[in-house]
C-alpha cells in the first residue's frame, strides 16, 4: 500500500525541483524529505532520485510515481472537497494570498467577515505578486489567490484552476500638482513620452504591462524609480519625481501634492480570485469568495 504522505512529499519534489523547495513547500526540514523519499523507494523497491550534480533529479520510476501521485492527490482533494460539502460546515485551514493592494483594499474587510461568520475557520493570508500567487495554487501551496491582469495584457491561468471576477479596477495617471498636464480633464499616454515614471520592480506583472503599453504607443519609457507598492509610488510623484499609474484599489488615502487624471485610453485592470477546480466544492472557499466579492463590492 502505497503511503499517502511519502506521495505528497514525491509530486513536491517533482513541482519544486529540489529537496530544498519541497521542505519549503511541505513545511518540513530537508532530512525528513530525504528521509520519506528513502522510505519510498524500500517500499516500491525502485530508485525514484538519482544525483544530479549537487542536485537530484527523477528517475523515470520517478517521474511515473510521481504522475500518479499528482493524479492520486487530485483525487484526494476531491474526496476532502465533497466530504466538507456533505457536512456543509465551514471549518479547517484556509490559505490565500493577494497582490500588495489588494491584500490592503480588500483582506481587512472579507477576513474580519469571515472569522465573524465562521470562527472555526483558521485562515492564513500573506501578500504575494499574481504569478506567484497562480503558482502557490497550482502546487497546493495556497486555497485561493486573488491576483489580475488588465485591460490589453491577460494573465495566463493553468488549467485545473477556476477564477471568480471580483471587481474591475479603473487607473489614472497620478501627476505632481505642479506637472503642466495637471489641470487636464484627460491626458493622452502619448504625452508623457518625455516624463520619467515611477514603476514597479523589474519582472513584476504590472512593470511588464505598463513598459508593453508604453512601447505601443511608441513610447522608450524613461524609468526614475520603482516601488512596489502604489502608497510608495504616490509619496515619489508628490516630491515632484515622477509620474505613475495608480489604480483606484490601494490609492487612498492621497497624499497632499498628487492630482489623478483620468486617460483617454480608460485604463483598467481585472481583479479575480483563483482557486483549484478539485476543491470547487469546500465550503470555506465558497464563504471566502463570497466574503471576498462583498469587499470588492464596497470599493467598486
Amino acid at each position: 500500500m502505497l503511503n499517502l504522505e511519502r506521495l505528497r512529499t514525491l509530486d513536491a519534489l517533482a513541482r519544486h525541483g529540489s529537496v530544498s523547495g519541497a521542505a519549503e513547500a511541505l513545511h518540513v526540514t530537508t532530512s525528513a524529505v530525504s528521509q520519506q523519499m528513502g522510505k519510498l523507494e524500500r517500499e516500491v523497491d525502485q530508485q525514484l532520485l538519482a544525483k544530479n550534480g549537487r542536485g537530484i533529479r527523477l528517475t523515470d520510476a520517478g517521474r511515473l510515481l510521481a504522475e500518479h501521485a499528482a493524479r492520486i492527490l487530485s483525487q484526494v482533494e476531491l474526496a476532502q472537497s465533497d466530504l466538507e460539502a456533505h457536512r456543509g460546515q465551514v471549518v479547517g485551514e484556509l490559505r490565500l494570498s493577494a497582490f500588495p493592494t489588494a491584500a490592503r483594499g480588500l483582506f481587512p474587510t472579507a477576513l474580519a467577515a469571515l472569522r465573524a461568520r465562521h470562527p472555526a475557520l483558521r485562515v492564513r493570508s500573506s501578500e504575494l505578486e499574481p504569478e506567484n500567487g497562480i503558482a502557490g495554487v497550482v502546487r497546493g501551496d495556497l486555497d485561493l489567490a486573488v491576483v489580475l491582469d488588465w485591460y490589453n495584457k491577460p494573465m495566463p491561468v493553468p488549467d485545473g484552476l477556476v477564477k471568480a471576477p471580483l471587481l474591475d479596477d479603473p487607473a489614472e495617471v497620478a501627476l505632481p500638482t505642479g506637472h503642466r498636464l495637471a489641470d487636464r480633464g484627460e491626458v493622452d499616454l502619448g504625452e508623457f513620452a518625455e516624463d520619467e515614471w515611477i514603476t514597479w520592480g523589474e519582472g513584476e506583472f504590472c512593470h511588464e504591462w505598463l513598459m508593453f503599453t508604453l512601447r505601443s504607443r511608441g513610447i522608450e519609457p524613461i524609468v526614475g524609480h520603482r516601488a512596489a507598492e502604489t502608497h510608495t509610488q504616490l509619496n515619489l510623484v508628490a516630491a515632484g519625481l515622477g509620474v505613475c499609474i495608480a489604480p483606484l484599489l490601494g490609492r487612498h488615502p492621497m497624499p497632499e501634492g498628487v492630482v489623478m487624471v483620468p486617460l483617454t485610453q480608460r485604463v483598467r485592470r481585472h481583479v479575480y480570485v483563483v482557486w483549484r477546480a478539485d476543491a470547487d466544492r469546500r465550503p470555506s472557499i465558497r464563504a471566502a469568495v463570497q466574503e471576498l466579492r462583498g469587499a470588492a463590492e464596497a470599493i467598486a
